[in-house]
């Protein structure tokens, strides 16, 4: 193992670099690499040269090669000409191209460098996104001390070219105790861009090259970002896995969502993949799991002993999940169209987080682990029935002077579209702890603020003596827990307060962390975490694919019964708090909806 460098204010990890002594190392090396790409003739000529002497080794006296095969060692008393004489005829055996690189093999053989290659260069979310969260893990020194970015696109574009788009999006937001502009410089310095077809072996098998001018004969770690769309997945997979894959390190793939439109298609893209990489290989993304409040929840309710026992049917009545956003798809409703508020935001960044807070203490911190308690929350669900959703779709708006469009009016949307742009749905989990308790999740765009959060609202207090003082509204007596995941992030607790004074006058008060106000250090973007765990090898925030057919088996027949009968959507004009019948499905369950009227 060789430790890569980091600094005090980020995490420290380690990246795996190939054992050559034992067959559980060999079994340790194939989990981080797919091995059966033998319709690549040149991967076997790497394996020729890819390798090394281990003084630790079970079997001192054989030279292990990066295929498997051995060869007689040798021994201490042998002349350093013999070592040279090993190393000529092993250069001997691999094409003229490839011996510059072999050269240095035991120059750079313990060292190892990492190649971050962004499939989607030139698309809105690596300009926005990844490179941005690429260059702040560099500034914050998360990055090891060996790695190359490489932009890989179908449009034409040099490397000049590529670095002034990224420069544009680039700060330094964390703090100001480097000179901003020479890490930038540095940081541009070590992107790339290479053009050419995602379903092109060759234009992969030229990246590949140019990987390993870069690498210098180290080994070889390679994360591949697929940001584009998912109907190429898997040309670009199979690809980059035949012409691009590392051959002495590890190859990973974050795989952007939508992970397919229902069970079957979320399947047949599951199947394809693994015939080109292994489930530890693929790192599927829901940037909401990086979130410093949702990974915070379950140090909140694990690390406190005030909250875990309150944590059951006994002490919560309901769990709301709400996100809203205060603009609608503008320009953008082609592809949002086809997915609808219920693919892209329910069914996954709501749920995920859902499963989060309803699972069991895990065994440990492993992902696996964590993993498997997610698991088990969502096949405890009950299926999801059309009686238990409403959903909705905003209409234009006229305030004031201003005119807001509606969703049709969007020109790149059917005007006859029945696409939800907003739903509100009561799930179930029919396990001991949470038996009987609705959570509710209701997700739109274009409402009246943007805001993402956690309501749990605890049942009221038996026999309240001071009930009488709030009247026939009890809610206002409930106790309520609102994690708020974004925008300025805060958890706080509403209890019930007397006023100072000699009359007996109740007030509901706040316990409130507020982060901006708490801590000085701005929070991460949470593609910075994600990225820096897909780089570690830490899978505990990307989900595994029993958990997305979980996800999907449970709202996949209310999304096709929706189809099918043509179910038309509520309307409700852009601006506003959403259709009323979302308060009416609350209503059936006793709940009122939380984020209505003022809070601090």
């Amino acid at each position: 193992m060789a430790a890569l460098s980091s600094s005090a204010g980020c995490r420290s990890y380690v990246t795996q670099l190939p054992s050559s002594s034992s067959s559980s190392d060999e079994t340790a090396r194939r989990r981080n690499q797919r091995i059966p790409f033998s319709s690549n003739p040149r991967i076997f000529h790497h394996a020729k040269v890819s390798c090394q002497l281990n003084p630790r080794s079970s079997h001192p006296n054989v030279l292990r090669m990066q295929d498997g095969a051995v060869a007689p060692a040798m021994t201490t008393f042998e002349s350093e000409s013999s070592s040279n004489k090993l190393k000529e005829s092993l250069l001997q055996t691999a094409p003229p191209e490839e011996r510059k690189d072999a050269a240095g093999f035991d120059v750079n053989q313990n060292e190892s460098t990492v190649t971050i290659t962004v499939l989607g260069a030139s698309g809105d979310l690596a300009k926005k996104k990844i490179f941005p969260a690429l260059f702040a893990l560099y500034y914050e020194d998360c990055l090891p001390k060996h790695f190359t970015i490489f932009g890989f696109a179908r449009t034409k574009m040099t490397h000049a070219e590529l670095r002034t788009m990224i420069s544009k999006t680039l700060t330094c937001r964390i703090d100001k105790r480097e000179n901003c502009d020479k890490k930038m410089d540095k940081f541009l310095d070590r992107c790339f861009y290479h053009s050419g077809q995602y379903d092109s072996q060759e234009d992969f098998a030229e990246l590949n090259r140019k990987m390993r001018e870069h690498e210098g004969g180290r080994v070889s770690n390679r994360l591949f970002y697929l940001s584009i769309p998912p109907n190429i997945f898997t040309e670009a997979v199979r690809c980059a896995s035949q012409s691009a894959s590392s051959v002495n390190g590890w190859t990973r793939v974050i795989v952007e969502k939508p992970f397919g439109r229902d069970s079957e298609s979320s399947a047949a893209l599951t199947k394809t993949l693994k015939q080109y990489l292994l489930e530890d290989q693929i790192f599927r993304i829901d940037h909401y799991l990086g979130k410093e409040l949702v990974e915070n929840l379950s140090i909140m309710r694990f690390s406190n002993l005030i909250f875990e026992p309150l944590w059951s049917r006994q002490y919560i009545r309901n769990v709301q999940l709400i996100f809203s956003e205060d603009f609608g798809t503008e320009g953008r409703g082609g592809y949002f169209d086809n997915y609808g508020i219920i693919r892209d935001i329910m069914q996954n960044h709501l749920l995920q987080i859902l499963a989060l807070f309803a699972m069991e203490t895990p065994v440990s911190l492993d992902a696996e682990d964590i993993r498997n308690e997610k698991v088990k929350v969502l096949r405890s669900m009950r299926p999801l029935s059309l009686e238990d959703v409403v959903i909705g779709q905003y209409k234009s708006h006229t305030k004031g002077r201003t005119t807001y469009p509606g969703y049709t009016d969007d020109t790149t949307v059917p005007k006859d579209s029945l696409t939800p742009t907003f739903a509100a749905a009561a799930l179930f989990i029919d396990n001991a702890r949470w038996d009987g308790v609705p959570f509710l999740m209701k997700a739109g765009k274009a409402l009246h603020n943007k805001i993402a959060e956690i309501r749990v609202q605890f049942r009221h207090v038996p026999g309240n003596l001071y009930n009488r003082n709030f009247g026939t509204d009890l809610d206002r007596a409930t106790n309520e827990l609102v994690i708020r995941v974004q925008p300025d992030e805060a958890i706080y607790l509403k209890i019930n307060n007397k006023i100072p004074g000699l009359g007996m006058r109740l007030d509901r008060s706040y316990l409130n962390l507020h982060y901006a106000a708490r801590y000085s250090k701005e929070i991460p973007d949470a593609y910075e975490r994600l990225l820096l765990d897909a780089i570690e090898g830490e899978r505990r925030l990307f989900i595994r694919s029993d958990e997305l057919d979980a996800a999907w088996s449970l709202f996949t027949p209310v999304l096709k019964e929706l189809e099918k009968k043509k179910i038309i959507p509520e309307y409700y004009p852009y601006g506003s708090r959403g259709p009323v019948g979302a308060h009416y499905l609350a209503a059936r369950y006793n709940v009122r909806w939380g984020d209505i009227g003022s809070e601090q």
